[in-house]
């Protein structure tokens, strides 16, 4: 469509869903495919803890940490055309706030590409529930303030292995935490179907542990995240790090323990840990290596680091919680952008 726009002499913008860290990632391969003749594809042979500096970084990232589609060879051509595409649009718009990414926002600055930062665009008003979530909900209304982890793996992802799902059950009832789990079984092998609610929970989880933890937490199917992320009794989260779920977790003021599943959520808990100080780690890597659970002991000690009350992760996550409201607002980082934005797009010829 972008072609096509340019063709007719009219204005194109491209609205990213993903952080503007990630963008630099993308465009930074590009260059090296393109301009420099790099095969990315081969980073991966150089060990997974082999680290790469990217503009778009403020420190080296290990291969650990890339998407694992842009190592591989049979998705380069359609990651250097959407990537092409990209850059002959007049305007790219990107769902993140200055003040989250101030060293990514600043490495476009170099270059002849005019990126908007223009974000948290998000849902933040009242959803109706289904029934489940309205007794989620009132579950959760009766919770102390911040009392309450949050476990939830996005619209997409999923543990396949049902020993996983175990290891997580045995590391919520040894923490003694109050717990809300979103739980949803995996699409049958060789289907790109969404994950499905089980029709019996005891089929994965651990022999009596819904009786054991029935006065101490939740185990639902689909979860409404943006709601339960939002309620003052949710005080940490075990996420996927979906980039949407961490701008609504930010936005709530709720610390993320990262656990990446796919696409670019292992460079998005990276960033997360290592360079924004706003997670503690479960795991920066799974699913690198095949078979590889994460134990119990690891994730009930990733539990009780984001659930701690004074951690300085905690404390950073509020505050960077208020500055992406007032990124929104009159006079706000975002809302400078946009009104920038609105201008040079009046202004081209």
């Amino acid at each position: 469509m972008i072609d096509v726009a340019t063709e007719f002499g009219v204005p194109s913008m491209v609205l990213l869903t993903y952080s503007a860290a990630f963008l630099g990632f993308k465009l930074h391969t590009h260059t090296l495919q393109e301009q420099e003749n790099v095969d990315t594809t081969a980073f991966d042979s150089e060990g997974l803890h082999t680290e790469f500096a990217i503009p778009s970084f403020e420190n080296p990232v290990p291969v650990s940490a890339f998407p694992g589609l842009s190592m591989e060879k049979q998705w380069t051509y359609f990651f250097l055309n959407q990537t092409s595409r990209m850059k002959k649009a007049n305007a790219i718009i990107v769902n993140t706030f200055e003040e989250l990414e101030p060293y990514a926002v600043r490495s476009f600055s170099k270059s002849d590409i005019a990126v908007y930062p223009v974000g948290p665009i998000l849902s933040v008003g009242e959803n109706k529930t289904d029934p489940l979530g309205s007794e989620v909900m009132k579950w959760l209304d009766d919770q102390p303030d911040s009392s309450v982890l949050f476990l939830c793996f996005g619209s997409k992802a999923y543990f396949e292995d049902e020993k996983q799902v175990r290891e997580i059950a045995l590391a919520l009832e040894a923490s003694g935490v109050h717990f809300v789990w979103s739980l949803r079984k995996p699409a049958p092998k060789g289907l790109m179907n969404s994950p499905s609610d089980y029709s019996d929970l005891r089929q994965v989880l651990p022999e009596g542990f819904l009786e054991r933890t029935c006065e101490m937490g939740r185990v639902i199917g689909w979860a409404p995240q943006a709601e339960i992320l939002a309620h003052k009794a949710v005080g940490g989260f075990v996420s996927h790090c979906g980039w949407n779920s961490i701008l609504e977790s930010i936005y709530n003021g709720v610390p993320i323990a990262t656990w990446p599943l796919i696409a670019e959520q292992h460079l998005n808990a990276f960033m997360l840990v290592r360079e924004f100080k706003l997670g503690v780690e479960i795991s920066l890597d799974y699913g690198r290596e095949v078979g590889r659970l994460v134990s119990a002991e690891r994730i009930e000690k990733g539990i009780r680091e984001v659930m701690e009350k004074e951690s300085e992760v905690r404390k950073k996550v509020k505050y960077t919680s208020q500055l992406s409201r007032r990124a929104l607002m009159e006079g706000g980082s975002s809302y400078s952008h946009l009104g920038r934005l609105f201008r040079d797009l009046l202004n081209l010829e």
